[in-house]
């Protein structure tokens, strides 16, 4: 009898524990969808009330997708169970005969964050052509038609022969010329993107001063910061973006600004957007100087 109650209570606390778990899992709300479509993705996400956990937002990258837009619904909690549920709006633009999307689910602890992906979900795509009728019918038409004269194809042919060769020869001349030329605009293209998000972006957390506006402000940096290095800064902790890039006070700074993610703490933060502006500004000045010297050597 004492083992049948000790099964027993096993049984019952295995699914208590399984109760407490996160699970999460994502459909479209269609199985297939024309190119440019505007289609349904839904995330939802069941986990204990105690715990936190945040949905992807704009700065995510949906690839092969393009996000339209992102509807959030109100957390349902009963039993001590937290139902939370998103419907991403997107559309493909490939011509694959299928596409797959998982978006992950945060769940924030006190140092660090834990990842959740659902099951790939697929969108087929849908061709459709206009239907041919069976029978040409032709218009009758009875007034004359001049004809056209015809080209003279050796004359354009070699026109563009002589046109193609002038232009093979700039481009072996001038290719790494033109090439450190296009990469140059683009760095001060991204660069002055990165200003206008940041601005909005840190008017917000200031305003708001909220996790969701915390969040969005440090993928923004760590984004840019990748991208303008290099470097896999999106992967590393804080900790590790501070000893990487040499100063720790990079550290202290996203320190301060993910004590609003982690601890929901209300903090001034000015003096920590501050420095990570300059810091993103030292390094868009250093890739551009090392691309005009590039261009120099040339």
């Amino acid at each position: 009898m004492g083992k049948k109650i000790f099964f027993v209570f096993a049984f019952l606390w295995s699914l208590s524990s399984m109760a407490q778990e996160v699970q999460v899992n994502a459909y479209f709300m269609q199985d297939s969808a024309k190119l440019g479509e505007r289609v349904g993705y839904v995330l939802k996400a069941q986990y204990p009330q105690e715990k936190q956990l945040i949905f992807p937002d704009s700065t995510f990258d949906f690839t092969p997708f393009e996000l339209l837009e992102k509807k959030s619904f109100t957390s349902y909690t009963r039993d001590g169970v937290t139902e939370d549920s998103v419907i991403y709006f997107i559309s493909n633009f490939e011509l694959d005969p299928s596409s797959y999307l998982t978006l992950p689910v945060y769940e924030l602890s006190r140092y660090d964050s834990i990842t959740y992906f659902p099951l790939e979900a697929e969108l087929k795509l849908k061709l459709e052509l206009d239907s041919i009728p069976e029978q040409p019918i032709f218009q009758e038409n009875n007034v004359y038609q001049s004809i056209e004269k015809k080209w003279n194809w050796i004359l354009v042919g070699g026109i563009a022969v002589v046109i193609l060769l002038i232009l093979g020869a700039f481009y072996w001349m001038f290719a790494d010329q033109i090439k450190k030329i296009f990469t140059e605009q683009g760095i001060k293209r991204r660069w002055g993107r990165f200003q206008k998000r940041w601005a909005q972006a840190t008017a917000e957390l200031e305003k708001e001063n909220s996790m969701e506006a915390a969040d969005e402000l440090l993928g923004l940096w760590k984004g840019y910061i990748e991208s303008i290095t290099n470097l896999p800064v999106k992967e590393w902790t804080s900790s590790e973006i501070g000893e990487k890039l040499g100063d720790m006070k990079i550290f202290s700074s996203l320190r301060a600004i993910e004590m609003i993610i982690y601890a929901g703490k209300k903090s001034e933060i000015k003096e920590a957007t501050d420095y990570l502006l300059q810091v993103a500004k030292e390094k868009y000045f250093k890739k551009l100087s090392k691309n005009k010297n590039a261009r120099a050597t040339v």
